[in-house]
């Protein structure tokens, strides 16, 4: 038995390979990575996060998500056949075509496949060129557990965001002026395994597996799951709009799993999962955006000094610890409330400088440092602006 399983666990390791959604998702993130430079650019006249930031830190999330899920899937004996996953596949690259990681969100992703299995056996029975077993066994109970379980994780994805994990950016407000906002924008790739008819994998328990196919025999697979979040965010700090997000989002995932269970007694408690998962994301996506809409601009010009947009990596402001929403009040003893201020009193004292900081708590606390050959010539802090494309026509 142990064998059959080492075996088949290699084996399903390697089917992640042929997989296109694998490297269709390394594609994505090229894409994703080089728009959101070239806005960089085109905003901030610089480079500001490496190609593949979207993806960087959710390494560690994506292990630890796959293996929660791969625990409760194979636990449960909940068994997939191969063209279900290929429509799961399927419909994941048709929304990422669109360019928005909001679209990745299981509730879509899960949520939209299983609604198309709903109906396939209706719509292979009515025609003729295709096989109406070739999506068997369908397996509803499956994809509604599924996508609770991903969408917890979805919400963990968002509470766990730092202001590293948030890209800066500018955009006009109702009144005319340019005011800075900030994406919550990640794109993970979730390995985990599902189970698939034949293979040399036998039951091992009356329970196991939930549906059974043919001989009864299974294999493992290691699927590549797409996940994604893309929020925009203006009228409060980021951090505390991910923490109010992440909230309603993992309760929904809660109760969403929670119905789903009921749904492998009665079937269709499957159908109300989903169902109501797609309208309770859809309620919260819909206050996130009238919340901020409603909002004076967090990142917004002042008379009395300036706040920080964005830190650049490596730069003297992320080695001297500058953070995201703190106001400059001071740059080498002078008051600063305009870029042009603060970019002549920074140049006024040579080498070295010193700045007055109001952090997030109000509290006054002060940085010096030293420029040296190569540094970024205002610190690598970001602030709201004119965006320097504009500047440049």
């Amino acid at each position: 038995m142990l064998e059959a399983w080492l075996i088949e666990l290699a084996k399903g390791m390697a089917k992640l390979f042929i997989n296109p959604l694998l490297y269709w998702s390394i594609i994505v993130l090229l894409f994703a990575g080089y728009r959101r430079i070239k806005r960089e650019r085109q905003n901030f006249g610089t480079k500001i996060f490496d190609l593949f930031s979207e993806w960087k830190s959710t390494w560690l999330f994506s292990i630890l998500t796959g293996l929660l899920v791969s625990v409760v899937m194979i636990g449960a004996g909940f068994v997939l056949s191969f063209t279900s996953l290929l429509l799961l596949s399927v419909v994941a690259i048709l929304f990422s075509l669109s360019g928005r990681f909001m679209l990745l969100s299981p509730v879509y992703t899960v949520g939209v496949s299983f609604l198309l299995l709903l109906f396939v056996p209706t719509l292979l029975g009515n025609q003729q060129w295709i096989r109406e077993d070739l999506f068997d066994p369908i397996n509803l109970a499956a994809f509604p557990v599924l996508l609770g379980i991903l969408l917890i994780a979805e919400g963990w994805l968002i509470k766990r965001t730092n202001m590293r994990d948030t890209y800066p950016g500018l955009s006009l407000s109702n009144r005319g002026i340019w005011v800075g906002e900030h994406h919550l924008k990640k794109l993970a790739i979730i390995p985990f395994f599902l189970l698939l008819p034949s293979g040399l994998i036998t039951p091992f328990a009356d329970y196991w597996p939930y549906v059974s196919f043919g001989e009864q025999t299974y294999s493992l697979i290691l699927f590549p799951f797409l996940l994604g979040l893309d929020y925009k965010v203006r009228g409060r700090y980021p951090k505390e709009a991910a923490d109010k997000l992440a909230v309603p989002i993992i309760l929904l995932g809660i109760g969403a799993t929670a119905i789903a269970i009921g749904g492998v007694f009665f079937a269709p408690l499957s159908l109300a999962a989903v169902i109501v998962t797609i309208f309770g994301k859809e309620y919260i996506n819909y206050r996130h955006r009238n919340s901020e809409r409603l909002r004076r601009c967090y990142f917004h010009p002042m008379n009395n000094g300036l706040k920080v947009l964005g830190v650049i990596p490596g730069t003297p402001a992320d080695r001297l610890g500058i953070k995201v929403g703190e106001n400059i009040m001071k740059v080498n003893g002078q008051m600063v409330n305009s870029i042009d201020s603060f970019y002549q009193s920074l140049q006024a004292s040579g080498a070295y400088f010193k700045l007055d900081l109001e952090d997030l708590n109000g509290e006054i606390r002060f940085v010096q440092g030293a420029l040296y050959q190569g540094d970024h010539h205002e610190l690598g802090i970001l602030f709201s602006d004119t965006p320097y494309r504009r500047k440049q026509a």
